[in-house]
């Protein structure tokens, strides 16, 4: 039984809700009359309400996010059918912004906004203690003193530990002002006390912890803070710790790259968020970034340190056609990060960004996660094809499980985009399909399509596709790579026929399938 039942639905079993353990961190004396109960999207809504239900909670807070508002909403409204008497109280950044259309609102009792870590302990203080009900529905929480806050690490389970993402965060806020983000909203950056927080990363990594993925969005805006949390970790090296930032592209001073080298490969991962490397684009979006100082610091990184990059670009930005974007992707590909994530653009609520929606014909989906669907520059169909193209881009290339296949696509064309969106399209053609590809089927259609479309080398294709599919132990190749120049004709009409059978098979699927990203 608990009075205060802290809960968000996380896309993953995997995914540890971070807030949900900052919120119970700072209840205060209320902290040991709550619990968090954590599940994840895809579970039965009526499972979950009775489960919640069962602790005969007084308040139950629900942590909204875009991957799980549909959900959450659904939830919400059961609970309050069920359990009238129940205080329901929403925070998180989808119900932050643009509150009042939101159709859950019905449903709630009070909605927190913004960063929640007091303002939400302070309403449960207000009904469970002094045993009073606030008349405002909607509070907006001020930004909290980040040297009051209680650290949430010491509520991470011995079996998160074990099994799920440890979050972190040195800082909070943005100095930039993207319009496509919600941290642009976050001004100004505040970071926490290093000598608070290192003795916490200490405990944590005592208790086993090697992965650390820090949730900062510039965790290099302040050169001496971050030298100071990477000293401490290289003193405290062990194998398989791994560390993962958000950075600023252009920002990476002598000082900082020299701590930066000195890493063995394999620990550090950057997600580097360039976005678009179209100049007007970015003035558009009231983005700011150094193309030279980025393209400088990406080389360092990939050729002098052991840093995995990942780089993210966004279609269907205003002011951005497919050609401006294929350019800027072969200008990343041209400076080899490990990823590039293709990303659709988002009117996330509450962002600036919809204030191009008449200038440049943006459209959106109603519903989360709020794909862009078209622009007067990118018509839907278009928009479409580079929805597949990101997903295959993710199977092809950021698996890393066809690192010389990829080369061999890309070793005689001017342009990997063009290259790229070329298979796209055939491999869609062939197989209707986004998802359920395994990596033999897709193996079996990079065969088919450099073979038969590119009509390259075959025992070139065969050699790539053998080393990239038995890099990691296979052994199950398929028959068609098993064939050389001078096989038996009947040997290569059986691979030719598998081949057909597989085609057949995906596209019997593909008919049945729901494609969910």
């Amino acid at each position: 039984m608990a009075d205060i039942i802290l809960t968000t639905l996380n896309a993953k079993y995997i995914h540890a809700s971070f807030g949900l353990r900052y919120l119970k961190a700072n209840l205060g004396d209320l902290s040991e009359r709550s619990i968090i109960m954590e599940f994840q999207s895809s579970d039965r809504c009526y499972e979950i309400a009775e489960k919640i239900l069962a602790n005969n909670p007084k308040i139950i807070g629900f942590g909204i996010y875009i991957w799980n508002a549909i959900e959450t909403k659904k939830l919400v409204k059961l609970i309050n059918k069920i359990s009238p008497d129940t205080i329901l109280i929403a925070g998180g950044p989808e119900i932050s912004h643009e509150t009042s259309s939101q159709d859950i609102v019905d449903s709630l009792d009070y909605i927190v906004t913004g960063e929640a870590d007091i303002s939400f302990k302070e309403l449960c203080e207000k009904i469970l203690i002094e045993g009073t009900r606030p008349e405002e529905k909607i509070i907006s929480s001020a930004l909290p003193e980040l040297e009051n806050l209680a650290l949430p690490y010491s509520l991470y389970s011995d079996d998160d530990v074990q099994n799920r993402i440890v979050y972190v965060e040195a800082s909070r806020g943005c100095p930039f002002t993207c319009e496509f983000c919600l941290s642009s909203l976050e001004i100004p950056v505040r970071t926490f006390s290093l000598e608070k927080l290192l003795p916490e990363f200490e405990k944590l990594l005592d208790r086993g912890v090697k992965h650390f993925k820090f949730v900062d969005r510039t965790f290099n805006l302040n050169i001496k803070t971050s030298n100071q949390i990477l000293s401490f970790f290289k003193e405290r090296y062990r194998p398989g710790l791994f560390l993962h930032f958000e950075m600023i592209p252009d920002r990476l001073p002598p000082q900082l790259r020299e701590s930066i080298a000195s890493f063995p490969p394999g620990v550090l991962q950057f997600e580097v968020g360039i976005q678009s490397f179209n100049v007007e684009v970015n003035k558009l979006i009231s983005r700011r970034q150094d193309f030279t100082k980025l393209a400088d610091n990406i080389r360092f990184l990939t050729q002098e340190t052991g840093v995995h990059i990942h780089a993210d670009l966004i279609v269907g930005l205003p002011g951005e056609d497919i050609e401006s974007f294929g350019r800027g992707f072969d200008s990343l590909v041209e400076l080899r990060p490990q990823e590039i994530q293709v990303g659709i653009l988002k009117r996330l609520r509450g962002t600036p960004i919809a204030r191009h929606d008449e200038r440049w014909g943006m459209v959106y989906d109603e519903e989360p996660p709020y794909e862009i669907l078209k622009t007067c520059l990118f018509d839907f169909e278009t928009m479409q094809r580079m929805k597949r193209f990101a997903r295959y881009w993710d199977i092809v290339a950021n698996s890393g499980n066809f690192k010389k296949t990829l080369a061999l696509l890309f070793s005689d064309t001017s342009s990997p985009f063009n290259e790229f969106t070329n298979f796209t399209d055939w491999l869609w053609k062939e197989t209707g399909m986004r998802h359920g590809i395994s990596l033999k089927a897709m193996t079996t259609f990079l065969w088919r399509y450099l073979c038969e479309v590119r009509e390259l080398d075959q025992e070139a294709t065969r050699l790539a596709l053998s080393d990239d599919y038995t890099a990691q132990g296979r052994k199950d190749l398929p028959l068609e790579l098993m064939v050389k120049k001078e096989s038996d004709p009947k040997t290569t009409a059986n691979a030719s026929s598998s081949l057909k059978r597989q085609a057949r098979h995906l596209r019997q699927q593909a008919s049945s399938l729901v494609d969910v990203d």
